[in-house]
């Protein structure tokens, strides 16, 4: 049980793997900038209650984020926080990104999100272990009660 986390009604394992890029995929994520989102994506999901970074990878024109999102957060309301937060931030400090992204808008449209957990056919074989148990108890309790 220790992989799970717990919030006051519910335990919860939902990791996912999301990766977003800027916008036409210009390399800007490099170097000092590189840096930077990096320090500010740990900063923006320790702010967020439970949200942890898992791992983090930020290549020139993309970025890999595995991260733990507890269920009281939608994946897209948690990405609207996190790119619009980290654009904001980035043209602040980076003014000559205002340049190359006028308009301001840093990040392309979407993004690419893939729950990581238990395999499907583990959780198949629970369910139906699940199901096989229910109907013994239900078996044995026929015959107590006749």
């Amino acid at each position: 049980m220790s992989r799970f986390r717990r919030l006051s009604h519910s335990i919860y394992e939902c990791k996912y793997h999301i990766v977003f890029c800027p916008k036409y995929r210009y390399r800007i994520l490099k170097s000092e900038i590189g840096e930077y989102v990096v320090q500010q994506i740990y900063g923006l999901c320790s702010a967020k209650d439970k949200v942890e970074v898992l791992e983090l990878n930020v290549q020139p024109d993309h970025v890999h984020l595995i991260v733990s999102i507890p269920p009281k957060y939608a994946v897209s309301k948690f990405m609207g926080y996190l790119k619009g937060k980290l654009a904001i931030r980035l043209f602040n400090r980076y003014e000559s990104l205002g340049r190359k992204y006028w308009g301001r808008h840093l990040w392309s449209r979407g993004y690419c999100v893939s729950t990581i957990g238990l395999d499907e056919e583990r959780i198949r074989k629970y369910v139906k272990w699940q199901e096989k148990k229910e109907k013994k108890a239900e078996a044995t309790q026929k015959r107590l009660f006749d």
